[in-house]
């Protein structure tokens, strides 16, 4: 989220706030911490319910995975002709024009590669560069990560066979360490420059985030614990980090945080229900092969999670927001009623809604445009097509995302306003509004006047 907030932090948390509703906010964000801790002892994932039941089911017995260092990229593997037509063929059969051309997903190219590690090591193969991988664009000195599975003695592949590649070994991934460090550094060096410490506190909160899903979320999924609770309970203890990390400890992170916890509760029943309403299995291409994998897992739980997981960072932006604008706007007028306060700060929450329903609609589609082109050159009605899996999955992820948003808008803008006192006669900011940053009281002084 690229939004900017110009706020002096330290001014806006000396913000004059009510006493009780402080207490009250405080104590059930206490409660909240406390449930959230022990939500985390009861699923956190045990040795023996997130052991991958199924990890090595997809590999033979003695089957090892070496990595390899491109040679050389060869010809086309002897069989991609015929694949390519058929692929055409296929493809003209459902609506298609470009019978006879070639397929990215059929495309093969043989390529020869020197083994780096495992039984083989310092030996050339050949292996064959498959659909995504003959598309990749590699070349040699790229690393591939190789599957070896070992063969009896006396086995002898007919001619042709697995498009002229050595039998056995075919590949598994690419090796990308390297470039993708670079990427990393090189993210952490522009946040982290442009943002200062609190570009800092952010990558240590991200980094916080990361641990929570790899070391419970995804364990305790994997383990067969309820899929809605540990998406609630993850969720709910990277935001207690990340927001008062990034945002500092102050009563106005703290109505944020409320907002954002309640507006993940309610991503999480729309959720529910829209998954159960759609019939949406959750089983897409790669949960096909988890459930090869585990038999623990349910996809349609799976799918909730990541609906809820998915919209932490948009709630996280859109709360903070609605809480410093709140705070802003007392701050620039205490003789402000609370109903006028409301009001105004929802003028900032619509206009932050309807750009951040963009960013995630734009989002989904971007991360899913493969989908998108499919629904574009199908040959069939549109309302047929939307009710596919993969298309309707994207679907309701957008729109529960952007239900829960919008809710949360005007749930963290009640709750900041009901923390500030209510309109007193005169300034009671302990900082003088000259001050203050002059563009911002510039703004705030044309939306009194013309409310």
């Amino acid at each position: 989220m690229g939004h900017g907030h110009a706020h002096d932090h330290g001014a806006l948390d000396r913000v004059p706030v009510a006493r009780r509703p402080r207490t009250i906010l405080l104590t059930v964000l206490a409660v909240l911490a406390v449930a959230t801790v022990a939500g985390l002892v009861v699923l956190w994932p045990s040795g023996a319910s997130a052991t991958r039941s199924g990890s090595a089911s997809y590999a033979v017995k003695g089957t090892t995975f070496p990595t390899g260092e491109i040679v050389r990229i060869g010809e086309e593997c002897p069989d991609a002709a015929g694949a390519n037509t058929s692929a055409g063929d296929a493809a003209s059969g459902v609506g298609g024009t470009a019978s006879g051309a070639r397929s990215a997903a059929s495309a093969c190219r043989l390529a020869e590669v020197r083994l780096e590690s495992g039984p083989r090591k310092g030996k050339t193969v050949t292996v064959a560069l498959r659909g995504p991988f003959a598309s990749a664009g590699l070349r040699a000195g790229d690393t591939l990560e190789l599957m070896d599975i070992p063969l009896d003695p006396s086995f002898s592949a007919p001619a042709g066979a697995n498009g002229g590649a050595d039998p056995g070994i075919s590949v598994f991934g690419v090796v990308r360490t390297v470039p993708l460090m670079l990427w990393a550094a090189l993210f952490l060096i522009v946040v982290v420059a442009v943002g200062l410490h609190r570009g800092l506190l952010a990558i240590v909160g991200l980094v916080f985030a990361g641990g929570m899903i790899v070391l419970f979320v995804l364990p305790a999924l994997l383990g067969g614990g309820p899929a809605t609770a540990i998406a609630l309970v993850g969720a709910s203890a990277i935001l207690y980090v990340v927001l008062y990390l990034a945002h500092g400890v102050s009563v106005r992170t703290s109505a944020a945080l409320a907002g954002t916890l309640g507006g993940v509760l309610i991503t999480a029943v729309i959720a529910l229900s829209a998954v159960s309403t759609t019939r949406l299995s959750g089983i897409d291409e790669s949960a096909g092969f988890l459930s090869g994998m585990t038999s623990n897992l349910d996809f349609q739980g799976l799918l909730t999670c990541a609906i809820v997981i998915a919209g932490l960072g948009v709630l996280n932006d859109v709360t903070i927001t609605q809480s410093s604008a709140v705070w802003e706007l007392r701050a620039a007028a205490p003789a402000m009623s609370r109903r006028q306060l409301f009001r105004r700060a929802m003028r900032i929450g619509r206009d932050h809604i309807a750009s951040t329903i963009y960013t995630i609609v734009f989002a989904y589609v971007g991360a899913s445009l493969s989908v998108v082109l499919l629904l574009y050159v199908y040959d069939q009605p549109v309302i047929s097509v939307l009710g596919y899996e993969e298309i309707a999955t994207e679907i309701i992820r957008t729109l529960v995302s952007g239900i829960g948003l919008v809710l949360a808008v005007p749930l963290t803008t009640a709750i900041a306003v009901i923390l500030l006192p209510a309109a007193s006669s005169g300034p009671t900011t302990p900082e003088p509004l000259a001050e203050r940053d002059a563009e911002t009281i510039a703004w705030l002084k044309t939306m009194n006047g013309t409310a």
